[in-house]
């Protein structure tokens, strides 16, 4: 008996001015995507607090400004508060997601039902998940204590929120903005759907050059790897077309698009460099000003692609090509390593699809199991300090 297909959707909406603006465009790409049939939605890196990027935040070695450390608490306001503890970097773990902590707020918020811990993000979150039917992967900035953590939280429509991962290791200057989080956080989950179980974990953007890491996702046995990201740069796309064949599982990636003169691009959440598009979805221009053509990619029999056309809001152009701070590229790729849906060049307001059958998952196990028969686990001995290492049931 054929299992049925699963649909997976990703899009590339960017950061609005203030969280509640967020979670509206949120839930209207929920929506869509659940009136598209979606089962599953992957949202970008800090997607929810906003990606900070061009800002240096007034720090040099041995010194910081008063402007700077402004721009730190503006952007700390800004983040979302989830009602999770600091603990090892972790947070609460299983007590959070279970709501076992104690209440440290009971007032009701806007004429809502009092809620127990946070902000109210994490209810609205499962609102969205709930009333669209969708589960719903998405990357934010979450503030504990005095730190900030970029995170990626598992919103199931049936269940709530079933696990949150903090990114344990920012890239380049992040440190100085992101606290590191616990790698115990890197615990996979799971769900199913229609019949078919799916076992999911995120890699947040730069995490996924770390090889460990991505051990420690395959050694779970995981067939959905998720890589919200920041990173729209030529070498992103091959990546996570390896990470997918490498692993023998289907990867969903999902980065912000930032036209100039958006209004994501005047929010609170800073500018950058801006990268010049030729106007074609399937090139990027590198940070050297090269213009790089990407494949399309192959599409498997097994699997099917779909790409929602939506209107593109107008953005600042340069010698007639529209300029963007972030130019998306996300995609959905096979466990062959083929790219079935997108990259999503250029493209801030439609979802792309794929339709996909997770028994290649197994048929790609044939010939490469890299947790398994190809791993020589006699030889080569993996530990990840509070991590449960042992593979998860199909």
């Amino acid at each position: 008996m054929t299992p049925p297909t699963i649909r997976l959707a990703t899009a590339s909406p960017g950061t609005l001015a203030t969280t509640k603006e967020t979670l509206l465009q949120l839930e209207d790409v929920a929506i869509r995507a659940a009136a598209n049939k979606a089962d599953i939605l992957l949202l970008p890196e800090a997607y929810l607090g906003g990606y900070p990027r061009g800002l240096d935040f007034g720090c040099k070695i041995g010194s910081r400004t008063e402007e700077g450390r402004n721009d730190f608490l503006r952007y700390f306001k800004g983040s979302v508060d989830l009602g999770d503890t600091v603990g090892d970097g972790a947070g609460a773990g299983e007590a959070w997601v279970k709501r076992q902590l104690g209440a440290d707020a009971t007032e009701a918020r806007d004429g809502r039902s009092p809620v127990s811990r946070g902000d109210g993000t994490r209810e609205e979150l499962e609102r969205i998940a709930r009333d669209t039917g969708v589960f719903i992967v998405v990357g934010l900035v979450e503030k504990a204590g005095g730190s900030l953590y970029c995170s990626v939280v598992y919103v199931c429509p049936k269940l709530g929120v079933i696990g949150k991962r903090r990114k344990v290791q920012p890239t380049g200057s992040e440190r100085l903005i992101w606290a590191a989080g616990s790698p115990a956080t890197l615990k996979a989950v799971s769900t199913t759907i229609r019949g078919v179980r799916i076992n999911l974990a995120a890699a947040i953007c730069w995490e996924n050059y770390m090889p460990l890491l991505r051990q420690s996702l395959y050694a779970q046995n995981v067939n959905l790897y998720l890589a919200p990201t920041a990173d729209n740069r030529d070498a992103w796309l091959g990546l996570v077309r390896t990470v997918a064949l490498e692993g023998r599982c289907f990867v969903v990636s999902s980065n912000m698009c930032v036209p100039e003169g958006s209004a994501v691009d005047s929010s609170a959440h800073g500018t950058a460099t801006n990268g010049v598009s030729n106007g074609r979805r399937s090139s990027i221009v590198d940070e050297d000003g090269n213009e790089i053509v990407l494949p399309n990619g192959e599409k498997k029999i097994s699997s099917s692609a779909v790409v929602e056309e939506a209107a593109i809001a107008p953005a600042k152009t340069s010698g007639g090509a529209r300029t963007f701070l972030s130019r998306g590229g996300s995609a959905i790729i096979s466990p062959f390593g083929d790219v079935i849906a997108g990259p999503q060049w250029e493209d801030e307001k439609g979802i792309i699809y794929a339709d996909v059958d997770f028994d290649d998952c197994i048929r790609g196990r044939l010939d490469l199991d890299a947790a398994g028969s190809y791993s020589r686990n006699d030889s080569f001995k993996f530990y990840v300090e509070g991590l449960d290492l042992d593979p998860l049931p199909y």
